[in-house]
């Protein structure tokens, strides 16, 4: 009756099996896995990455090569399969994959997605509250008609406890006010009405996904938690327990898991 969901950005699906990705994941025992920031083409993944296991991928790939792109693998085989979330701006980056696992009195979505960064300059912040901008209404349309959980990097530290350095990064993408300001709406119940998962199981600080290669980030735990489970309410009260993997280090994120009392 568990479901363990992993969200893992893996900076290259192709480095990261390099590392040993695909040689830990069946120990992990996941139901379902989502990726993000594959930099790959079908040409690379299919037959080499698109299975892990009884674990069967899908994968959404951004035009540019070398860029973006997510996956969504599960064990059980989707009712229906939503490639890209209807902007072509960002469904052209390869940021949206959802499985649909619908059945008699139900409907249920799992989603790997990964939200832009900003922090290359002036013209990636536009595009990402551009995304912000989108991603919301979408959202909510989709918590209107069905219960689901999405995974992925979303490239925002929501409060001062999600990165180390949160003083020194008040101006900086990634922690700015209005990104901020998106999550807090997105989870408020009076608003978005989603809930920020990981948080309900652990409030504890420097709980971090991400560490910049620069300096001595990691080894100093000198990090930013930019990765999430988002969850319609019914679901998130389903969430038993979580872990953050940083005994390996398959990329600059940590892989993200988070058992679910619910069967596929």
């Amino acid at each position: 009756m568990t479901v363990r969901f992993i969200s893992a950005n893996l900076n290259g699906i192709r480095s990261a099996a390099s590392k040993g990705f695909f040689e830990w994941l069946p120990e992990q025992k996941a139901d379902a896995l989502g990726v993000q920031e594959v930099k790959a083409q079908d040409e690379h993944v299919a037959g080499v990455y698109c299975s892990s296991g009884q674990l069967q991928g899908h994968f959404h790939y951004a035009e540019k090569k070398g860029y973006s792109g997510v996956g969504l693998y599960t064990r059980e085989e989707p009712s229906d399969l939503i490639l890209g979330f209807g902007v072509e701006e960002f469904d052209k980056e390869g940021r949206w994959v959802e499985k649909r696992f619908d059945k008699p009195g139900r409907k249920l979505s799992l989603i790997s997605c990964y939200f832009p960064s900003g922090s290359s300059g002036p013209e990636r912040q536009e595009a990402k509250f551009r995304f912000l901008d989108a991603i919301y209404p979408h959202l909510m349309a989709l918590k209107a008609e069905r219960e689901f959980i999405l995974v992925g990097d979303v490239n925002i530290a929501h409060k001062e406890i999600d990165l180390k350095n949160w003083k020194g990064n008040l101006k900086n993408s990634g922690f700015l006010p209005e990104e901020r300001a998106w999550v807090s709406q997105l989870i408020n119940p009076d608003a978005g009405g989603l809930v920020d998962v990981f948080r309900t199981l652990n409030d504890k600080p420097e709980q971090y996904t991400w560490w910049s290669n620069r300096g001595q980030a990691y080894a100093k735990n000198v990090g930013w938690r930019l990765d999430y489970h988002f969850a319609t309410p019914a679901l998130a009260a389903l969430a038993k327990r979580e872990q953050i993997y940083t005994a390996q280090k398959f990329s600059d994120h940590a892989p993200l898991t988070i058992d679910y009392d619910f069967k596929l």
